[in-house]
This record gives structure tokens, C-alpha cells and sequence, in this order.
């Protein structure tokens, strides 16, 4: 019987199911792009390309890891460096001597900055010559001494150079002319140049450490057996303070790839605590929904149970229908679900969040667990909503069916009011942490006072309508406005069930958007106040060569001039490890006032010049660890090097510039790419700016490889930097918000994606409402109500509706809110008005379409129905 009942309510009743098809549909689409992310995170790799021909390559770990020690139980954290982790160039020779070796050469690479004459190059030492075999061969010339280069030679058939012309270049350690020795086989990597050993180290800015190791074995020797033996070697050798990995296969990618790390973990996060989130979601607006189709059909239950239906039949059929709508739902959301993860990786992949070669992993395991979810939602959901109908005797059944109870079960009472104290305990938490860890617990809050909403529904919905009806009562809107002041009053229940919609996506994108623009604000705000250059010298090419500082000090008209290196740092709190911003800076640290207002608090940045072991900390960061000026605090600098370090000063504005100020003779060396960001440049009083500003434009690339090529027969022929940009105050503010592009564009989506679909949620319960409201339209228009005045009711009802769902959807974005900014930025949220009001317009917008649609709908039916 329950099986032929629930295939005949699907089959002869299609529109009742309609909605908890929607958003069955909805759900496993989100699902289904956030367990897709997951997996890529979880799966990604990258084909080797320059190390395919190496069977094994020898690399330092991209991770800092710590032991932490409790109750005598060890657990490890770790946490990725923030450039890329390096090891002794000499290990290869120690490689080279093992049994089974047949060659072990050191590779690094460093970006050149493009030139008239060349496009951009990729520098290496020539020791790296074969390491991806046969397009790795000198064809012309011989091989580079000091003061000379080899070019590939597609670059230089382009360029019309041969071997013995001179050749200007600009790299991170510095600028000089070299004279072209040979010329090596077209690259399938891009343009290359090779220099002699030492000079490269000299040019990268990174001396005497390689970025990995490329091995080849002895004939008979398999790359496995080798990688053993490699692994206990270099296990003990100390090559790099992070330790030494020896991979094979399809691991080679991730030494090619450093930012694979960076990607996995991005992309883990997205689908793990975003796709967790999102999967609450789901199951709360799915049982929610079919909640509410369930308690649509109390009178059909109230019937069952009068012509004899046990409780268990009814229960039954539920259980059927949804078996029947779950699992083909779920189905066809697994297409629009792949659509939107495929959307999304490219998005990202386009942003250079994603290293090239990764490719989105769609499996059956992410496919599965959406529909899973939405059929044990759809079958937890509907025996919720039955159980109370089932249980009930026949007459008492057809009672409630007529008029349903006017207030909410102790029971759901009593766990609303826990999801309050649940929302209010997590809120005062957040305030008590960090940024970090309160940002984590944003979408906690949001959820627990969330389903307080949904559970207290309709004390809530009552008070929203008693106060937010007064206006309607008074004569607002007229007679149709005082009915839908009485109508929402009356059916607080229905009420609630379209009110929560509009709330989670008020709160979902209010907080998480609000989250972005406060941080951003803040920030700007920090930027604005802190830069006193006259002007930033910046470079559309990789970066600024070390040397340009000091000649822009030289530079008349000039009154101070500082390199701004930007780089990275892990320390340790709490036992676990976290990352800061950092910045290295050139010059005298007594000028740097000149160009750059921290807002010191305690000690003075001149004492940077004491020497590499000194470092100023963000008054934030200081109070978290317990620092104050002279203290000795531990740092793991950008490529995982463990530095002891003596605070010298402690300022402010660290979320514009970076938690931690170093000398930059204490960074560049575990830089990821030597080369600073900018330049603040000062004027001397009274001189004229637009004349400083050009000759600044014009400022040769000298620096300290220059003198190295001279000293070889090479002459300095005053290369310039490619691509450099002089640009007023307002210029670095503008390079500091696209630095930040990937991030806030993945924030954006998140709360987009969760926004999105509660927004559907929204319109597809207000549908659902308002067409169930047949017999009610239909008696109105039998005691001589017009159409224009019921459509002005259900009209003032949408308002009151997005009234009520928008206010109680800020306020708890606003509790949200309140600590996450504390902790992040130490201000008070910023809302800014050109994204709260489309925010806000949007919400009346879908309330007011959303029920206009199917009101017209039910208005073309003739009021002769109103007993059927």
C-alpha cells in the first residue's frame, strides 16, 4: 500500500514534489563542486617537464615541522615555507659519489628581466646543462667562464645575436654585460641563459643552494632502489634545514611546481571547510524544505489515518517518495555541480592560484556522497515532518490539518534556545582569538543562530509580524496592507518557513563579503596613513634588481630612497605553527621614516642597522607572543631557515605592509626571487617632483654583479630595468589591492556559491508557499476581494517577509562580524553601502518575484474552488 501511495502522489501530484526537487537538485550540485575541489586538493599533481628525463631528483621539503609533546603522545604540525625551501648545491657532489650514480647535477633557476634585445630569460648555472636530455646540448660555441653566457638558440636567432656579442642583463643579485659564448639547443621550457656556476649563484641572489638535484642512475640501477639508498644518504647530510626529499614519477612535478603546495592546500581548504559548511547548508535547506512540502500535505495524511492508514504506512510512504525524488535529483545535479567546479578551478587557474599542468579531478567518490546526502537528508527530513501527523489519532489529525498548532513543541524550543547559547558562546569565543582562528568560526555562529531561527520559526515570525505589521495596521498600503499584516500574524508558521531562506542569505553573504571589504578597508586605510613617498618605483617584469635603491638615493633631488623586498615567515604559537607577511628593506633603516609611517609604539627602526638578527613585529603579532623591544623571539625565515632574532621595534599598521620589518641582507638570501617589490623614493624639500620623477625613470641597473662581469672583460653598458613604473602614493595602494585579487575572488565565490543556492532555497519555498495558498485566495475572492487587491497583499506580505529575513539575517552577520574584525584588523566591521544595498535590493527583488509569479497563477483560477 505505501509503496503504490507514494507512486501515485509523485505520479498525479508532480507540483507538490516540484520544490523538494529544486532544491534536492540544488544541493547535490553544491555538493558535488565543493567534493570535486577536495579531491583535486587531495589528488593534484603535476607532470614533470624539465625533470622528465631524470628518473630520480633530489629536493629540500617544502614544509617546517614542529613535535609537539603532551601527555606523553607526540603530534606533528607542520606548515609550508613561504618561498621555496632550498638545499647546499654541494650535496650533488656528495650524490655523485654514491653507488648506482651515474650524474647528479645541482639545477636552480632565477628570472632575468627582458631587455631591448631579449625577452624575458630564465637563468641557470650551466652545470645544469642535460638535465632534460637531448634538448639540453650545446651546439655552437663553448661553455660560459666568467663574464660570458650561453643562450638558447631560438632566443637568439630572434634577438640576431651570435656568440661574441654582448648581451645587457638584469637579475635578482644585480646587472652586468656578458659577452655570448655558445649557444645551446631551442628550449622547450622558453628562453633560457646559462652562466658559469658561481656567477649564476651571484645573479640569483641565492648562492652556493640549488633548487634541486636531478639524478641520473647507473645502467641496471632502478630509480627506486636508488631513491632508498639516496633517502638514507641525504637523510643525514643537512643540506637543508627543512630535510631532504628524494622522489620519482609524478612527484618530480612538485619540485618543478613550488606553489603545488600552496595550490593542494588552497584547494583542500575550499572543499574541506568550505565544503563543509556548504554540506550543513544543504541538509538544513533540504530538510527544511521538505519539511515544509510534508506539512503542506497534513490533510492528505489527516485522510490516510481516517480511512485506516497505520502510522507506519505513513511513514512508509515517505520513506518512498523520497527514494523516488532523492536519488534522480542528486543525479541531475552532479552536471551542473561539475559545471560550476570546472567554472571555479579555471577561475582560479587563471589567477595563478593553480600551477599550470594540474588538471580538475572529477571522481565517482564526490558523486556518490552528494547523492548520499541528499537521500538520507530527504528520508531524515520526511520522518521528522511525519512523525507527528502519524502519531496522532484519526480525529485529532483532521483537527490539526484544518488548523495547525499556533506554537513550537517544548522540545524544539528547548533546542533553539541551546542553538542560541550555542551562536552567543561561539561569538564571545571569536572575540577572544586570533584573526585567523576567529575567522574560522565565523560560519559556526552563523549557523547555529541559524537553525535557532529555524527551530524558534514561529515565536520569531510572530514578533517579526507584530512589530513589523504596525505600519500595515496603521493604514499603510491600505486594506491590503492590513491583510497581510493579519495573514502574516496568523500563520506564523508559514511564516518562518519562507523568513529563514531570506536570513541565511543575508547572513551567508553578508559575513563572508563584510569579512573581505572590512579587511580590505582596514588595509587600505593602514596604506594611505603609512606611505610618505613622493613616489613608488615599481616594475611590470619580475621585480626590481637590488642594486636600484641605492641608485635612486644617488639620484638628484633625492632625499632618502628604500628597497622593499616582500617575503615570508613561519612562527610558532600555541604550539602550532603560523605564517606572517614579511618585509625586507635596503638602505639606511633610519630613513625609512621618510618614506614609510609604521606607527611605531616602543623602540626605534634604526636599530635594524644593528645587524641581520634584528627585526621589528607588528604590535598584533608582538601582544599574541608576548614580545616587546629587546626580546629574543625564533623565526622561520622564507625558505624554511631557522633565525633567532632580537626585536628592535614594535609598530602598527602591519596588516598594510606586513607583520615583521627585517634588514633585507637577513631575507634576501631565503627570498623565493631576490627582487624587491618597490622602491619609496623621498624628494628633498623643495624639489621639483615632476622632474625627480624623471629622472628616476631613467635610473641604470647597476649592482653588484655588474662588478663581477667587469672584472672578467665584460664593460657595464648601463643596463636599464625593463618595464619600470614610477608611480606617486596612489600607485602602491593599487598594487597592494592586486596582490590581493585571488584571494578576495575566492572569498567572492564562496559567498556567492552559498548565497546562490540559499537564494533559490528562498524563491523556491516562497513558491511553494504561495501556491499552497489555493483555497485561502480562493475564499478571499469569494467574500469580493479583487485580484488587484489580493496581488497587493501578497505584495506587502513579501515585503514584510524580506523585512524581516533581511533584519534578522543582519544582525547575525553583525554578531558575526563584531570579533572576527577585532581580531583581524582591530576595528569595528566596514559595511560598505555599494555592496549592502545590492545586497539588500536583491533580497526585496526575489521576494517580491517569487511571489508575484505564482500569485498570478493562482489568481487565473475561478473562486468557485474555494471548498475543493
Amino acid at each position: 500500500m505505501s509503496n503504490g501511495l507514494a507512486r501515485s502522489s509523485v505520479r498525479f501530484r508532480p507540483a507538490s514534489f516540484a520544490g523538494t526537487f529544486i532544491a534536492l537538485l540544488f544541493g547535490a550540485a553544491v555538493i558535488m563542486a565543493c567534493g570535486t575541489m577536495l579531491q583535486t586538493g587531495i589528488t593534484a599533481t603535476a607532470p614533470p617537464v624539465r625533470y622528465a628525463n631524470a628518473p630520480v631528483v633530489v629536493a629540500a621539503k617544502p614544509d617546517i615541522e614542529i613535535i609537539r609533546r603532551s601527555d606523553k603522545k607526540e603530534k606533528t604540525y607542520d606548515r609550508p615555507v613561504s618561498d621555496r625551501a632550498r638545499l647546499d648545491a654541494a650535496l650533488a657532489q656528495r650524490i655523485a659519489a654514491q653507488p648506482g650514480v651515474a650524474a647528479a647535477r645541482a639545477d636552480s633557476a632565477f628570472p632575468i628581466q627582458p631587455g631591448p634585445a631579449t625577452p624575458g630569460l630564465t637563468g641557470r648555472g650551466y652545470a645544469a646543462l642535460g638535465i632534460a636530455g637531448g634538448a639540453d646540448t650545446l651546439v655552437e660555441g663553448h661553455a660560459p667562464g666568467d663574464g660570458e653566457v650561453v643562450l638558447d638558440a631560438a632566443t637568439a636567432r630572434e634577438a640576431h645575436l651570435a656568440p661574441g656579442a654582448s648581451l645587457s642583463l638584469v637579475a635578482p643579485g644585480g646587472s652586468g654585460t656578458y659577452r655570448i659564448s655558445g649557444l645551446a639547443a631551442p628550449q622547450s621550457a622558453g628562453p633560457t641563459a646559462w652562466f658559469a656556476d658561481d656567477t649564476a649563484g651571484r645573479l640569483s641572489g641565492h648562492p652556493g643552494r640549488a633548487d634541486a638535484i636531478a639524478v641520473q642512475p647507473r645502467e641496471g640501477v632502478s630509480a627506486g632502489d636508488l631513491a632508498r639508498r639516496l633517502r638514507d644518504t641525504a637523510a643525514t647530510s643537512g643540506a637543508s634545514p627543512t630535510g631532504i626529499r628524494v622522489v620519482t614519477g609524478d612527484a618530480r612535478g612538485s619540485v618543478e611546481q613550488p606553489s603545488l603546495g600552496y595550490s593542494r592546500t588552497m584547494l583542500t581548504a575550499i572543499g574541506g571547510s568550505f565544503g563543509g559548511t556548504a554540506t550543513m547548508t544543504v541538509v538544513f535547506v533540504v530538510v527544511s524544505t521538505i519539511a515544509l512540502a510534508t506539512g503542506q500535505r497534513a490533510r492528505e495524511f489527516a485522510l490516510l489515518r481516517a480511512v485506516g492508514a497505520t502510522p507506519r504506512q505513513i511513514r512508509r510512504t515517505i520513506a518512498t517518495e523520497a527514494m523516488l525524488v532523492a536519488p534522480l535529483a542528486g543525479v541531475l545535479g552532479l552536471i551542473p555541480g561539475v559545471a560550476l567546479a570546472r567554472w571555479w578551478f579555471d577561475g582560479l587557474s587563471s589567477r595563478g592560484a593553480v600551477p599550470k599542468g594540474v588538471e580538475l579531478d572529477v571522481g565517482p567518490l564526490p558523486a556518490f556522497i552528494a547523492v548520499a546526502t541528499c537521500l538520507l537528508a530527504a528520508l531524515a527530513a520526511g520522518y521528522l515532518a511525519a512523525r507527528r501527523p502519524s502519531n496522532l489519532r484519526p480525529g485529532q489529525a483532521l483537527g490539526e490539518a484544518s488548523v495547525p498548532p499556533a506554537r513550537a513543541g517544548v522540545v524544539r524550543t528547548l533546542l533553539g534556545v541551546v542553538a542560541i547559547i550555542g551562536g552567543v558562546v561561539l561569538s564571545v569565543v571569536a572575540s577572544t582569538l586570533d584573526g585567523e582562528n576567529a575567522a574560522n568560526t565565523a560560519l559556526g555562529v552563523v549557523m547555529c543562530l541559524l537553525v535557532a531561527i529555524a527551530l524558534l520559526g514561529p515565536w520569531v515570525a510572530r514578533a517579526a509580524a507584530g512589530v513589523l505589521g504596525l505600519p500595515l495596521r496603521a493604514g499603510v498600503g491600505g486594506a491590503s496592507g492590513s491583510l497581510a499584516a493579519d495573514n502574516a500574524g496568523a500563520n506564523a508558521r508559514r511564516l518562518t518557513s519562507v523568513l529563514t531562506p531570506i536570513a541565511m542569505v543575508t547572513a551567508f553573504c553578508g559575513t563572508m563579503l563584510f569579512i573581505q571589504s572590512t579587511v580590505q578597508h582596514a588595509t587600505g586605510e593602514q596604506v594611505r596613513a603609512g606611505i610618505r613617498a613622493d613616489h613608488v618605483l615599481g616594475s611590470t617584469g619580475p621585480g626590481l634588481p637590488a642594486g636600484i635603491a641605492e641608485q635612486a638615493a644617488r639620484t638628484p633631488g633625492v632625499d632618502a630612497a628604500v628597497g622593499l623586498l616582500r617575503t615570508g615567515a613561519v612562527y610558532r604559537s600555541d604550539g602550532k605553527l603560523r605564517s606572517a607577511a614579511a618585509l625586507g628593506v635596503s638602505g639606511d633603516p633610519a630613513t625609512l621614516p621618510r618614506v614609510l609611517d609604521l606607527g611605531v609604539r616602543t623602540g626605534s627602526l634604526a636599530d635594524l642597522a644593528r645587524g641581520t638578527d634584528t627585526v621589528a613585529v607588528d604590535t598584533a603579532l608582538a601582544d599574541k607572543l608576548g614580545l616587546k623591544a629587546g626580546d629574543r623571539a625564533s623565526f622561520w625565515l622564507g625558505d624554511g631557515t631557522q633565525a633567532q632574532l632580537t626585536v628592535v621595534a614594535t609598530y602598527e599598521r602591519g596588516l598594510g605592509f606586513g607583520q615583521l620589518i627585517l634588514p633585507r641582507a637577513a631575507v634576501a638570501a631565503h627570498a623565493g626571487v631576490a627582487y624587491d617589490s618597490q622602491v619609496l623614493v623621498a624628494d628633498t624639500p623643495g624639489a621639483d617632483r615632476t622632474e625627480v620623477a624623471a629622472r628616476l625613470a631613467k635610473l641604470p641597473a647597476d649592482g653588484p654583479a655588474a662588478a663581477g662581469a667587469t672584472a672578467a672583460g665584460a664593460t657595464v653598458s648601463g643596463a636599464t630595468v625593463s618595464g619600470l613604473t614610477v608611480a606617486d602614493r596612489a600607485g602602491y595602494v593599487a598594487q597592494t589591492d592586486r596582490k590581493r585579487e585571488a584571494g578576495d575572488w575566492v572569498n567572492s565565490v564562496m559567498a556567492g556559491v552559498l548565497g546562490g543556492f540559499a537564494a533559490i532555497t528562498a524563491a523556491n519555498t516562497l513558491v511553494m508557499t504561495v501556491l499552497d495558498r489555493r483555497r485561502e485566495v480562493a475564499l478571499l475572492r469569494l467574500a469580493g476581494a479583487t485580484r488587484r487587491q489580493v496581488r497587493g497583499m501578497m505584495r506587502w506580505e513579501a515585503l514584510l517577509v524580506a523585512a524581516a529575513g533581511l533584519l534578522l539575517g543582519s544582525v547575525i552577520a553583525w554578531i558575526t562580524l563584531v570579533p572576527i574584525a577585532r581580531g583581524l584588523a582591530r576595528t569595528a566591521p566596514y559595511v560598505p553601502p555599494g555592496t549592502a544595498l545590492p545586497l539588500a535590493a536583491a533580497a526585496v527583488a526575489l521576494c517580491l518575484t517569487a511571489t508575484a509569479l505564482p500569485a498570478r497563477a493562482l489568481l487565473r483560477t475561478r473562486p468557485l474552488g474555494a471548498n475543493g
